[in-house]
């Protein structure tokens, strides 16, 4: 066999074993991955791989993405083909995790087919790019059973929640009923339930059946809402959601119903009010000069999980402070208890589901939330002095308290001497009560981990007589005497994780704030709805949704670039700036110049002179911006020269690598090749 012959053998098996390798490769570890992210943008949270564990029938996800229509559309569109991938990789994961029960479908809805007819069914938002392209961007889980859930579009502003959004998919289409939302209220916030003859006999006497809250009867739409007395020994189990709202001296035994409801993991949300204006007496109490309180207070419950409610403090703050009409033909004056949240004032947690998307949200003199900080850890003689000190400071916890919405760094709490300053509405004098803050005040939150009760020791209750015979004696006996009392006891720490979410302010739920009224109907007004929609939401699904992290940006920052921007922005202001004195010195000059001539009488000033200074201006400035110039070209050619390396390193990086290998190789036969041939001599 000739040397050639050999040679070409050679390659020949070289490349066989070759792909063989990268086929045995795939097959056994094609599974394998490692993500080498800051965030672990491609790895599922553990929230999601229990959710997936779960499930109890197969799920296709067909995720709908105009790839042939993106490409020619402008750069805005296709901009979205890195967003693509990075979504389609995340739900490769989910598939790889569901081992067979997720299955995935990748779509591109071309014009006039099935596909875009079908995603058009689905209710996934459709962009026109040209006449006939329409360009889709949205994913459709659907069971066997035939139950759907949409992402009509995945948003570049709701990346960092992705995960969060496909999970709440699977963890919410496989239920089949509706999730019960039981409602606690000292205020009429599910309407006046009554049966057909006392509302005919309200009728008869002039007055309507107060209807429910607008939020709750859009609430009724999606979820089936049950009142709950003020009084009750137990919440049922078939209660998914609970919401607390304005509770006024609720008695001892529905605290412990709550707190026992929580700590079984039922998901609460609590709205309590330093001063509700939804909470109107009757014109019968204000005529006798008698005013109910509108504070309502569950400090009881909400001290046990770490935070506290002060009923009269109130939250305020000037940049958030809105100017409103106090009186019939008034002029707006500023009210610092009437607040509007907004997103350019960073208002709201950008790192939470909840409050993510929110863009406005108003509240009406809402309290303040504080955090009762761990307690740290000290030594026994330490702690009997600080109780000795404090004896009225609640306990501290160690769960996790997630701010929702919160003032600007500006916000502080502010109180009155008297409750009727607030009803007087005197937006000048409650001014006076407010000084400015230095940190941001806590409106709203979100409180997880596992709950310690609020009645380690139980609670006392009325023990029920026994049904047996008695004599009219033993029945006056019984009747004189004072009721018998038993305690009940219940959980006194919760095995999972809970989650409630509170707020400081029930009246940015309430018709007056949230809604508005038009001949068109009922409007939504900002984002108040929204926020107690996202709450009930996110606490509907398991506690492995609540548990999913928010995923950090998959568009990695070039920072060394933006470094050498900030620097050349920096320098350039400075130019200008210099630009702008000298410009201020000259009017100046010029000024002065004017005065003078008028001070001598001169009238009339010399028109070469102006020109000169002009003229010696004008140098100036050119001399500036040639500077200014400069610096813009030392930033691009700085950009440039950084991009020319990165690229260099890019196309060098992998051939020298492969030479190094082959360089190293090639040392290694030669040294080899020596040994062998000195030991042959030998």
């Amino acid at each position: 066999m000739n040397r050639n012959l050999k040679l070409i053998l050679a390659v020949f098996f070289v490349f066989v074993i070759m792909i063989s390798a990268i086929s045995i490769a795939h097959n056994l570890f094609g599974a394998a991955k490692i993500d080498v992210t800051q965030y672990k943008l491609y790895s599922l949270s553990d929230g999601t791989k229990s959710i997936i564990g779960k499930l109890n029938q197969p799920v296709t996800f067909k995720l709908y993405y105009a790839e042939t229509a993106a490409m020619k559309g402008p750069d805005q569109i296709k901009s979205y083909n890195d967003y693509y991938h990075y979504v389609l990789a995340l739900l490769e994961e989910y598939q790889r995790a569901g081992k067979g029960k997720i299955k995935l479908q990748v779509i591109d809805p071309r014009p006039f087919s099935d596909d875009e007819q079908e995603a058009l069914k689905y209710n996934l938002k459709r962009f026109n790019i040209t006449e006939t392209e329409g360009f889709f961007f949205g994913l459709v889980a659907t069971t066997e059973y035939g139950a759907n859930k949409t992402i009509e579009f995945f948003a570049p502003d709701r990346q960092n929640f992705i995960e969060y959004d496909i999970s709440y998919l699977l963890d919410t289409m496989i239920a089949k009923e509706k999730n019960k939302i039981g409602i606690i209220s000292s205020l009429p916030v599910t309407g006046e339930e009554m049966d057909g003859y006392m509302a005919q006999m309200m009728r008869m006497q002039g007055r309507q059946p107060q209807p429910a809250w607008t939020f709750v009867q859009l609430l009724r739409e999606r979820y089936d809402v049950e009142k709950l007395e003020t009084e009750l020994d137990e919440i049922g189990p078939d209660i998914d959601i609970l919401m607390v709202v304005h509770p006024k001296e609720l008695p001892d035994k529905t605290l412990f119903a709550i707190d026992q409801y929580v700590l079984k993991g039922g998901r609460t949300i609590v709205c309590v009010d330093p001063h509700c204006m939804a909470d109107q007496p009757d014109q019968a109490a204000r005529m006798q000069g008698q005013m109910p309180s509108q504070s309502s207070n569950l400090n009881k419950l909400l001290n046990a999980w770490g935070v506290n409610v002060d009923e009269k403090q109130l939250a305020g703050d000037m940049e958030l402070a809105q100017s409103v009409p106090l009186r019939q033909n008034a002029a707006p004056e500023m009210l610092i208890g009437f607040l509007e949240m907004t997103q350019q004032a960073h208002c709201f947690n950008q790192d939470n589901v909840i409050a993510s998307n929110l863009n406005q949200v108003r509240m009406l003199f809402p309290g303040v939330i504080e955090k009762l900080d761990a307690k740290a850890p000290a030594d026994e003689e330490g702690d009997k002095k600080d109780e000795a000190a404090k004896p009225d400071q609640p306990p501290a916890t160690d769960n996790t308290i997630i701010p929702l919405i919160s003032t600007t760094d500006k916000g502080n709490s502010w109180s009155v001497s008297s409750p009727y300053e607030l009803m007087m509405l005197d937006g000048s004098r409650l001014l006076k009560n407010f000084r400015e803050g230095k940190a941001p005040v806590m409106l709203g939150c979100m409180i997880t981990g596992k709950f310690k009760t609020a009645f380690p020791d139980g609670i006392q209750v009325e023990e029920a007589a026994a049904d047996e015979d008695k004599s009219d004696a033993d029945t006056e006996k019984s009747t004189d005497a004072a009721p018998k009392l038993k305690t009940v006891t219940g959980l006194t720490e919760a095995a999972n994780e809970c989650a409630v979410v509170v707020f400081a302010d029930v009246d940015f739920i309430s018709d007056m704030i949230a809604f508005q009224r038009s001949l068109f109907g009922t409007m939504i007004v900002g984002d108040n709805n929204a926020l107690m929609t996202n709450s009930i939401e996110n606490l509907v699904g398991s506690g492995d949704l609540i548990a999913i992290r928010s995923r950090g940006n998959f568009q990695r920052p070039f920072t060394v670039v933006e470094d050498i921007k900030k620097e050349a922005d920096k320098k350039t202001l400075e130019k200008e700036e210099d630009i702008k004195k000298e410009i201020e010195g000259f009017q100046t000059e010029l000024r002065d110049l004017i005065s003078k001539k008028k001070q001598e009488g001169q009238m009339i000033i010399d028109a070469s002179e102006l020109a000169d200074q002009q003229r010696k201006l004008q140098i100036k400035i050119n001399e500036k911006q040639r500077e200014l110039i400069e610096v813009q070209n030392q930033r691009r050619e700085g950009i440039e020269q950084l991009g020319a390396t990165v690229q260099k390193v890019n196309m060098l990086a992998a051939p020298s690598v492969i030479l190094l290998i082959a360089i190293s190789l090639g040392i290694h036969r030669a040294i080899q090749r020596r040994r062998y041939l000195g030991s042959r001599r030998d």
